[in-house]
């Protein structure tokens, strides 16, 4: 469990594999090929395994792609990962260039040349990305070509990592509030209401929901990796590792679930000859719609029917969370006072500040996981958005500095995710400013009211208002759905400036994480968890309202907030905050010093 400080990858892995891989290009008749982030499940987090573009590149980031050609090459990568490219990539092998502005379609266009065949994986590609990226190359007139046998795999040969094998285990009712053929006769009702005999589910998260399991495959996330086939009847058929099914397994799945093994999923895709298959492009590659089609199967792209009612959160996972967070507000508690007491009459490093953190988790004596590896970034580590440290880049929190941890856990009852930035003895007036202005957006966010329809995409301004009208902004989401014990980002809801047409629904978790970040400097986030609940309805009022319940319960840092700043309304809503938080965590408190030392955390402002 542990958070290692080692680094998987060093920029060497550039220079040494690319020539590998082009010699297995060239074996293939390739001119190029292209290496995206994702592997076969299209997770965000990967199996050691699966970085095919961390063992590629040295990039280490849960987003980006890589284009090797036979003489040049170039890397992708958006704007939470700028610093950490540069410093985990060697820019003599690859160009490295911006994923969302012109990305790897505009790359094809200019850097292929007529004639020239680029190879690609169909079983790590989504269809709808697949198909922009043929069209840059065909106006190169370039061609993109799939390959059975990924050139990559062959360079990195006996070197790759075993594929996971963790146990599939059962995630009992107490947990998930619904029984796996309850969920299965909902969503196969879904799936009669869209005329579709049956859907292929291929996303981890949407197989551990549906058949409340959990396993151990992904890194930082209870996920199994396999795929399924659900009738519009609710049987199914699951698809793992025989290694991974115990007795209490199939117990628990019932005659209803027929379990089987991933060689047996070519001739399950045949069996859907005839019929109408939903899947989601956004979820599954381009290989299974291949295989569906060939099948004769009439395919309905569509979005997982899982993904939604996963995302609304039924009582008991709503009340399971609310433990969890209750019970990791403990733990943050415990770290921050640390933090403000020992750690401040001595210099502390990033690598003691994760493993304490990670300690006092423990201590709960609940943790299963961490929900992510910790990112614990001292002054201008703290820029870099998804840092996390390592031996070489371990950096001391010193005096006058500003220290950022973004943190979560895995509970059985259920996933958190906080981030705290806390100063390390007396902050510049700038940090305070500038954290206050973050603040102001994270205050807003988390009040507002909005009617039923809404998405998160029309909320985002709120939390980024206050830093616009100072010609400042943050290059990220500002709020990512999060699992019951599953992942620590989930869809399909997100507040963020990019479209998103899902509509904020009661029970839907989301984070609420704005932040701001000096390069060079330091960085500031503030990040709660929220869901949205039906909201009391207003004197005067004519509609019915939606709004957020906090479920983070640990305080901020009162020094770095510049109280004038503030109008009545945020420093009345800050003070409720910190005393609901003394409410929920200050009982739990075993230790006496650490109580008293809440209460002067969430006095009032």
């Amino acid at each position: 469990m542990r958070q290692t400080f080692d680094e998987s990858t060093d920029p060497s892995f550039g220079p040494k594999h690319v020539p590998l891989i082009r010699q297995a290009m060239k074996a293939h008749g390739l001119d190029g090929f292209l290496v995206p982030h994702e592997d076969e499940h299209q997770n965000e987090y990967l199996p050691a395994a699966n970085d095919r573009l961390g063992w590629a590149t040295g990039f280490t980031g849960s987003a980006g792609a890589a284009v090797i050609m036979a003489d040049k090459a170039a890397i992708f990568v958006d704007g939470r990962y700028t610093l950490q490219v540069r410093d985990q990539v060697d820019a003599g092998v690859f160009e490295i260039r911006d994923l969302v502005e012109g990305g790897v379609s505009a790359y094809l266009e200019t850097a292929t040349l007529k004639g020239q065949t680029i190879g690609y994986d169909p079983r790590l590609h989504a269809p709808d990305a697949l198909e922009r990226l043929k069209a840059a190359a065909a106006k190169a007139g370039a061609n993109l070509k799939p390959v059975d046998t990924n050139p990559l795999d062959e360079a990195w040969g006996q070197a790759r990592p075993a594929q996971p094998t963790a146990p599939v285990v059962p995630h009992l009712l107490d947990y998930a509030g619904e029984d796996s053929a309850a969920k299965r006769a909902r969503v196969g009702e879904a799936l009669a209401a869209r005329n579709a005999d049956a859907t292929v589910l291929t996303a981890p998260s949407s197989i551990a929901w549906l058949f409340n399991v959990r396993g151990g495959d992904v890194i930082r996330s209870p996920l199994p990796l396999g795929q399924a086939i659900l009738n519009r009847d609710g049987t199914a058929r699951l698809f793992l590792d025989p290694v991974k099914v115990s007795p209490e397994l199939r117990a628990w799945l019932g005659n209803e679930v027929s379990l089987e093994t991933a060689d047996d999923l070519p001739a399950a895709l045949e069996d859907l000859k005839g019929k109408r298959v939903l899947i989601d492009p956004a979820q599954s590659s381009a290989w299974y719609f291949s295989a569906l089609h060939k099948a004769g199967a009439d395919v309905l792209r569509g979005d997982d029917p899982c993904a939604l009612p996963r995302a609304c959160k039924n009582s008991v996972e709503i009340d399971g969370t609310r433990e969890a967070h209750a019970r990791d507000g403990v733990a943050v508690t415990r770290f921050l006072h640390w933090l403000a007491t020992d750690a401040q009459g001595r210099t502390v490093d990033e690598v003691e500040v994760v493993t304490r953190l990670e300690g006092f988790r423990q201590d709960t004596g609940a943790l299963k996981d961490l929900s992510f590896d910790t990112i614990a970034g001292a002054a201008s580590n703290g820029a870099i958005v998804h840092y996390r440290p390592t031996t070489r880049l371990n950096k001391q929190a010193e005096q006058g500095s500003l220290l950022l941890v973004d943190s979560g856990a895995q509970y059985l009852d259920g996933t958190t995710d906080i981030t705290r930035t806390v100063a390390v003895g007396e902050p510049s007036q700038e940090m305070r400013e500038r954290f206050t202005l973050v603040l102001k957006g994270h205050l807003a966010l988390a009040a507002i009211r909005f009617p039923a329809g809404t998405t998160g995409s029309a909320l985002d301004a709120l939390a980024r208002a206050p830093l616009w009208l100072q010609g400042l902004d943050y290059d990220h989401g500002t709020g990512h759905g999060v699992g019951s014990y599953l992942g620590v980002h989930e869809g399909p809801q997100r507040i963020s400036k990019l479209p998103n047409f899902v509509a904020l629904q009661p029970g839907m978790i989301v984070s609420n994480e704005p932040g701001y970040y000096k390069e060079g400097a330091y960085g500031i986030r503030i990040e709660n968890l929220q869901f949205v609940t039906q909201a009391a309805m207003i004197p005067g009022g004519e509609r019915p309202m939606l709004g957020f319940e906090t479920l983070t319960m640990a305080p901020m840092d009162r020094r770095l907030i510049v109280v004038e700043m503030l109008t009545a309304q945020e420093r009345a809503q800050m003070d409720a905050y910190h005393a609901k938080v003394l409410a929920v965590v200050g009982p739990r408190l075993e230790q006496a010093e650490v109580r008293t030392w809440l209460e002067g955390a969430c006095a009032p402002l």
